[in-house]
């Protein structure tokens, strides 16, 4: 496991159909990878956001690959809404699958754990009950008293992507504190991964080094990709580019504008290597 492979190779395990689940902006988001699924053009994904996306969400939903989107938000933050994907709310573009934070969680842990669903309190009497119908109240099992709970159902993507500082020869990736990312990889079937660079010694050698590290076992797929979260930031590495990031928001506000930017992205991630 945790083969290393070209970018194209890493990027063709994203098949048409497939669940695809994402982190959120601050957690490390293969953007030289989002640019050459884009453009294998695989249709119909179910992107699970654990638990938002930004602007990777945006650029599959603006290019029409997403039929699902399962999320508690899409945002570019300080630079605004996200253009692509409210405009395709609006349309009714994709299936929206909208979500709690902790529900997400909830959801990817049970298929960690390898169990159907887990329960979660904090969500009766939203509204989110009225279209969130695959999210079940029961009463608490264990409660003498009317007490009853949520349960939410396993959440098992096909693949899980995301970009990280470094990966090993053997195939152990570093991912510091974002434990999230473990829970992603232990939930999914396949996990893909770019990093910034390949160490030849293994990250699993000593205790400290060892640290926050994701095991060979639990990885498909490694591409080496300078910068590859670019314009986003990579904790530990180097920071947002927000002017990139601004440009993004003002031209992504029109489908002509959006197609422009698209046009020379990955020209752009070129250069930012």
């Amino acid at each position: 496991m945790g083969e290393i492979v070209s970018l194209e190779e890493l990027a063709a395990e994203v098949t048409p159909g497939c669940k695809l689940a994402v982190p959120a902006d601050y957690c490390g988001v293969a953007m030289s990878a989002t640019a050459a699924i884009v453009a294998n053009r695989p249709q119909n994904l179910h992107v699970v956001c654990v638990p938002v996306t930004g602007m990777q969400g945006d650029m599959l939903i603006g290019e029409g690959l997403v039929g699902v989107l399962e999320t508690s938000a899409v945002t570019l933050g300080e630079a605004g809404g996200a253009p692509r994907f409210q405009d395709a709310v609006k349309k009714g573009a994709f299936k929206l699958m909208d979500a709690t934070c902790p529900a997400v969680h909830s959801g990817l842990i049970a298929a960690q754990k390898g169990v159907p669903f887990l329960p979660i309190r904090g969500i009766i009497g939203s509204d989110l009950l009225k279209t969130r119908t695959d999210w079940k109240t029961i009463q608490n099992p264990f409660a003498e008293e009317d007490d009853p709970i949520i349960v939410v159902p396993a959440i098992q993507p096909d693949v899980t992507i995301f970009h990280a500082p470094e990966a090993d020869r053997f195939g152990n990736v570093r991912i510091g504190r974002r434990r999230e990312l473990l829970t992603m990889a232990q939930a999914s079937k396949a996990t893909i991964v770019t990093v910034e660079r390949i160490a030849e010694e293994s990250l699993l050698k000593t205790e400290d080094s060892a640290a926050g590290v994701l095991p060979a076992l639990y990885v498909t797929k490694i591409a080496v990709a300078p910068r590859g979260a670019w314009p986003l930031g990579l904790w530990g590495e180097y920071g947002v580019d927000t002017a990139e990031v601004a440009r993004y928001a003002a031209m992504a506000r029109t489908p002509e504008g959006f197609a422009a930017y698209m046009d020379g992205f990955a020209r752009r991630l070129r250069e930012a290597a």
